[in-house]
């Protein structure tokens, strides 16, 4: 039965003689060298015991009938798409010989690469310790003027004892009504839009208390980092606040935290535990159903395609649908006429119409916009993606165009998505 890991694939076998040449190399070797420029996952030379082709010569390693020309299978299994790409340049290689092929179900794959992710590393190796939090009984308005002040989105809830009693992002502030904008647009804002705003909160009434995620999930400083971050895949989180045994707060672990770990830490031994997200490519993870826009496309189509999808910032496409930027819902707002502003805001937040103004995306994005081939493992990606100090990848194919897109969502359910829970290591 197929399992939700099984790929299909196809094993090559290409049967030949060991003193057999191409161009003044030994066949094998000449064959192993295309089978790495194509980047195949992996080959394996066998060399055989004894044996005759068509023409009937017994080939043997015995005493009596000691032959120089022994033969050789070599053994290749990889997608479809590479093998047959490989076997355009391999086939008119053996002019003596036989090549074969065979649907086969990868069951697993396992290497080691880049920087694996080091899954039974503890949280407390890897956690942010410098954590800013708030307590329950602050009103609003310090809460959003400290996560002004701080720039963090998300903030855990302590009592007097440090104890986590839950989380507030400014996500939950957004969808409750208490702000007008996301914290990435407003710390974009002007000095005096920023204190109106504030002045504005002061007013209400609401506590921290009353608007924040309860109860909260956490992850425990002594558990495997490897159990954590599943348990932050499986209940869609991007952070989650780190407790000690008394659920006192110790730190804060992101996703860039669990990340970095790919980026920067040594190459581990392989184990039972390690992350193998490097065997795969970003073109089997990419998203491909985000929207995009056109330079040429004006406002009101750009704050429909914001609105339409959960992303705050969309690829800006020519008309090769070539990535030529990025454009973000703050872009959008700072960009645009001080007086503008507010339609702007509402418009993103679905309330009114946009303002009828005539612009286009290619008066509002950011030019620049970083791109990886399909094939690009990704361990690779997480490593561009952290060294550029972007969130967004576009996958390219090799004229340029773009295929979709990897954040740092999907690159962390790829690396973890043949983990196994680490023994011993409950909740």
């Amino acid at each position: 039965m197929e399992t939700p890991q099984t790929r299909e694939g196809l094993r090559l076998r290409i049967y030949l003689g060991e003193s057999d040449r191409w161009r003044g190399k030994l066949l094998y070797n000449a064959i192993l060298d295309v089978l790495r420029q194509q980047k195949i996952a992996g080959a394996t030379v066998l060399r055989g015991i004894s044996g005759f082709g068509a023409h009937a010569y017994l080939r043997s390693t015995d005493l009596e009938v000691l032959s120089s020309d022994l033969p050789i299978i070599i053994e290749v299994v990889d997608t479809p798409e590479k093998i047959h790409n490989a076997l355009e340049t391999i086939s008119p290689m053996v002019q003596e010989g036989m090549i074969t092929l065979e649907e086969v179900r990868i069951l697993k794959y396992t290497q080691r690469h880049l920087n694996p992710l080091p899954a039974e590393r503890l949280v407390r190796e890897v956690m942010t310790r410098d954590v800013v939090h708030l307590m329950p009984e602050m009103n609003v308005r310090q809460a959003w003027q400290k996560m002004l002040e701080s720039g963090v989105k998300a903030m855990p809830v302590v009592d007097s004892e440090r104890r986590v009693v839950g989380i507030l992002t400014s996500e939950d502030l957004l969808e409750r009504g208490v702000i007008r904008q996301r914290l990435s647009v407003a710390v974009r804002l002007d000095e005096a839009e920023i204190q109106e705003e504030l002045r504005l909160l002061s007013a209400s009434p609401l506590t921290v208390k009353d608007v924040m995620t309860q109860p909260v999930i956490t992850a425990r400083e002594d558990e495997h980092l490897g159990n954590a971050v599943r348990r932050m895949i499986d209940k869609g989180l991007k952070r989650m606040p780190v407790v000690n045994a008394g659920n006192q707060l110790v730190g804060m672990l992101s996703r860039l935290d669990i990340l970095r770990q790919v980026s920067g830490s040594p190459t581990l031994p392989s184990s039972a535990a390690a992350v193998r997200g490097a065997v795969r490519t970003v073109g089997e993870v990419m998203r491909t159903d985000l929207p995009v826009i056109r330079l040429t496309e004006r406002l009101d189509t750009l704050l429909e395609k914001f609105a339409a999808c959960d992303s705050n910032r969309l690829l800006v496409v020519d008309e090769q649908n070539k990535p030529v930027g990025v454009i973000s819902d703050s872009d959008v707002v700072v960009r645009v006429e001080a007086a503008q502003r507010k339609g702007i805001l509402q418009a993103l937040r679905r309330l009114t119409s946009p303002p009828p103004l005539k612009v286009t995306a290619e008066d509002l994005y950011s030019p620049g916009v970083l791109t990886v081939p399909t094939d690009a493992p990704i361990a690779s990606a997480v490593q561009t993606m952290l060294a550029e100090g972007r969130k967004v990848l576009a996958v390219v194919d090799k004229q340029g165009t773009l295929l979709g897109i990897v954040d740092r969502q999907s690159l962390l359910e790829a690396l973890f998505a043949d983990f196994a829970e680490i023994p011993g290591n409950e909740e």
